[in-house]
């Protein structure tokens, strides 16, 4: 029996947990009321706040722009590790090519379609079409990137 046959359902295993670890996370991140939530970024922001202020001390900027920024952001990081870890998962099933890459998308944009709604519930927080986009253009720089990376270690 060949080794890689061997350790194949535990690869497949593992990144297929490691997607729905994810994507729970993001539902977990999504289930918090529009407070919690807030008191989430706002600590964020005063990290990076006192960081900047240390490296660079006379810099200036909008605190309300960043809090926005950085919340755009938290959506495309998201779902950018998202897009890598569902290609991932997908090229361990033996799924590759350009349907690989339709397919992780697909998911990726289902799920963040998905969470919007979810939002809808939560008390304080709402859907918006523009995470949407955000959380898919996160998700395409995620399998690009996963996608590059492959084929250069491929070439090698």
């Amino acid at each position: 029996m060949n080794k890689r046959n061997y350790t194949c359902p535990y690869i497949k295993f593992l990144s297929w947990a490691a997607v729905l670890l994810w994507m729970a996370l993001i539902f977990n991140l999504s289930s918090q009321v529009a407070e919690q939530s807030n008191q989430l970024s706002t600590g964020i922001k005063e990290v990076i706040v006192k960081t900047v202020e240390k490296v660079a001390p006379k810099a200036e900027f909008d605190i309300d722009d960043f809090n926005h920024i950085l919340r755009k952001n938290a959506h495309f990081f998201a779902y950018l590790v998202l897009g890598i870890l569902v290609l991932n998962a997908l090229k361990t099933c033996g799924v590759t090519g350009y349907p690989s890459i339709a397919l992780a998308l697909g998911i990726c944009i289902l799920y963040a379609m998905s969470d919007e709604v979810h939002q809808l519930f939560v008390p304080g927080r709402g859907g918006q079409v523009k995470d949407v986009i955000i959380d898919s253009a996160g998700a395409s720089v995620g399998v690009g990137v996963y996608w590059v990376v492959d084929r250069l270690v491929k070439g090698r």
